[in-house]
């Protein structure tokens, strides 16, 4: 498996397409290089990227089924625990990745094909194909066995998983170009993170909370994705409570933040 980033240029300035072809072997060889530093050599690096949130999903729905938890609503625990807790991996693990990123690269982006965005756009992708197949997963499983109900609405399930896609990619650029200037970041995202989940929807339904609870977590983006996966999934039996045009315009703003620190970012690594 080669993960060789010498991408040939020919003379003069390159195409817009030749550029992106170039960039595109660039990220496939990043992602390479990150299932192999991470996972080995044993082509086991994918499927573990899998599991590995399958489990702590499965978990989780295993604890709160043996103390008997509650969670604002009649659906059943693991049902809940699926449209719940795979959307806190999409952030928390995305963010995680990018955090610390250029550091951990910066001899890679001395060559002159691979930027910094290179970086974060395989560590993206990595992470949310792993949330993604997970939750995919889990529920195609759950499905054919009868613990839960097919979609309501599969398209509606689909945009609020993207949207919350979108915003883990947008917090994992600002979060990850920010930790490059700081050392401080990278040291408080981790109780940041721990601080966030409890806020984030994945363990409560909006509608079980008093008015002025609903009103301080929904100014968090990720509910509003969590909300409405379920809405799609469960549809007339759960009311939920969202805004997309609030959680889109939130994920334009951070993602053009992170952009703007990534560039940046990348000239302090050129000046270098």
């Amino acid at each position: 498996m080669s993960t060789d980033l010498g991408v040939s240029r020919q003379a003069g300035a390159p195409s817009l397409g030749r550029s992106l072809v170039i960039q595109a072997r660039v990220i496939r060889a990043l992602l390479l290089r990150e299932l192999i530093t991470r996972f080995g050599r044993r082509n086991l690096g994918l499927l573990w990227l899998v599991v590995e949130p399958m489990l702590f999903t499965l978990g989780v729905a295993a604890l709160w089924t043996a103390v008997g938890a509650s969670q604002g609503s009649n659906l059943p625990i693991v049902a809940f625990a699926i449209t719940g807790y795979s959307s806190v991996l999409v952030w928390r693990n995305t963010v995680t990745h990018c955090v610390n990123a250029i550091h951990q690269n910066l001899n890679l982006l001395y060559h002159r094909n691979v930027r910094v965005l290179d970086v974060f756009a395989a560590r993206i992708l990595l992470e949310i194909a792993g949330a993604t197949a997970s939750f995919a997963v889990l529920s195609a499983i759950f499905v054919g066995v009868d613990a839960m109900a097919s979609p309501d609405d599969l398209l509606k399930v689909l945009a609020g998983w993207l949207l919350l896609c979108w915003f883990g990619a947008a917090l994992g650029l600002a979060v990850g170009a920010a930790s490059a200037f700081n050392e401080i970041v990278t040291r408080i995202w981790a109780p940041v993170a721990y601080l966030l989940f409890p806020l984030s929807g994945a363990a409560f339904m909006v509608d079980a909370l008093p008015r002025a609870g609903q009103q301080v977590v929904l100014l968090f983006p990720m509910v509003h994705g969590v909300e409405m996966v379920r809405d799609g999934f469960f549809g007339d039996s759960v009311r939920t409570h969202y805004d997309l045009g609030y959680m889109a315009t939130f994920s334009l703003l951070l993602t053009l933040v992170g952009l703007l620190l990534l560039r940046v970012a990348g000239r302090r690594v050129e000046a270098q």
